[in-house]
């Protein structure tokens, strides 16, 4: 009798633990490494598009993920001066119609922590930076800061942008500043509903920068993700502290609501966006890439976690369903990156879009964004249904046309 097949992973986040998941579903052995001495997250928003939400069905975990989401109605673009409404995208009953689930906003620790309950005793090793990675024959060997040692049938990079694993396969290509810099911050509020934010995923776009609002938790906090152009580079880390002046600075003059909605920040960080051109490759022999350690990308389609939660369902099945690893995951590369590449590119595009100086380009845009939700609502503003409509549970997984 043929043993399980034995998965090591790199990196104990949102992509690596539902890549655990998602083998041990396939009946495979797992075992996590994770930098931290505790698993956890930092405080801020996801939006659980519905091809993401289809995956947390899938792994029997979308009860749990229901009772602490919050339902938006639409997706709402929004003048940064005005308010006006530019599009409007609607959620809450198109998104199971259209695309097979709903869309749901969700606190990262929440969603971390869901996932996080499925590791088994013995599955997860912490405070165990990964050094290096060396492969002989029919194993793959992940080198870690204390000395120890892991040999594996396959080992998995899911520890971000800055990847050990990636840097050994690939080398140390650094990673693009994209001249945006973010802060974020989590506004809990003891009074709901409030009416300076509206119950819906809203994009306020603005000359030279954005900001997207959306309720979390339930509803009972609102998360803020602000976006401004910055020639200069910042640092690529998620825990850089901010202040309430700096951030409502940055958007002197916008809408009145903002700036509300601003000063009752009480904690914020900001940090650089950064990404990487798609790859041709991410795999070697048995090691392989996955999230943002394979594709990191911009916020603009709001994919991060909701690719490497894919990504690692994809893994998983491709490697359960061939007879060698090397197939496996070739045929998860075959799949993947496809999309994820063409997410990559349209969420730049998208950055150049909302950001627009020329008040002429802006009425350009504005016009296209009218004309589209007359003809379907659903191609307006993000133009994301091609996004949502993916399912990487279906039956048939081959790949995406671009």
């Amino acid at each position: 009798m043929h043993r399980p097949l034995r998965v090591g992973i790199i990196g104990g986040g949102i992509g690596g633990l539902a890549l655990a998941a998602s083998l041990r579903q396939q009946g495979s052995e797992v075992r996590i490494f994770e930098r931290a001495p505790a698993f956890g997250e930092v405080g801020a928003g996801i939006q659980m598009t519905p091809n993401a939400v289809k995956v947390m069905r899938a792994l029997g975990l979308f009860d749990e993920l229901r009772s602490v989401s919050f339902l938006p109605q639409n997706i709402i673009g929004r003048n940064w001066r005005s308010g006006r409404v530019m599009w409007r995208t609607p959620l809450a009953e198109d998104c199971p119609r259209l695309y097979g689930a709903p869309f749901f906003h969700v606190h990262r620790a929440d969603l971390h922590r869901i996932l996080a309950s499925q590791v088994r005793d013995g599955e997860a090793t912490l405070a165990s930076p990964c050094t290096g990675i060396r492969q002989a024959g029919r194993t793959a060997m992940a080198s870690f800061a204390d000395g120890s040692e892991y040999e594996a049938d396959v080992i998995v990079g899911a520890d971000g942008i800055h990847s050990t694993v990636r840097r050994e396969l690939f080398g140390d290509e650094p990673p693009r500043y994209t001249g945006n810099m973010c802060w974020r911050a989590v506004v809990p509020f003891e009074t709901q509903p409030l009416d300076f934010v509206s119950p819906d995923s809203s994009f306020w776009l603005g000359p030279n920068g954005h900001v997207v609002t959306y309720y979390v938790s339930g509803g009972r906090a609102v998360n803020i993700v602000a976006v401004l152009e910055h020639k200069e580079w910042v640092a690529e880390s998620w825990t850089t502290p901010s202040t309430r002046e700096e951030l409502m600075a940055g958007y002197a003059g916008w809408h009145p609501n903002l700036q509300k909605l601003f000063s009752n920040v009480t904690e914020t960080y900001k940090w650089g966006l950064f990404d990487r051109d798609p790859m041709p490759a991410w795999t070697r022999g048995r090691v392989t890439l996955l999230g943002d350690a394979a594709h990191p990308m911009l916020p603009f389609l709001s994919q991060g976690a909701a690719m490497a939660i894919e990504d690692g369902f994809v893994l998983a099945r491709s490697l359960a369903e061939e007879a060698t690893p090397e197939v496996g995951l070739a045929r998860y590369e075959a799949r993947r990156r496809p999309r994820t590449s063409r997410v990559q590119l349209e969420a730049r595009e998208r950055g150049k879009t909302y950001h627009l100086s020329s008040r002429l380009a802006q009425i350009k845009r504005d016009v296209k964004y009218f004309v589209r939700s007359v003809i379907n609502p659903q191609t307006t503003g993000l133009g994301a249904n091609w996004v949502y409509e993916y399912d990487a549970t279906a039956k048939s997984l081959d790949p995406q046309p671009a």
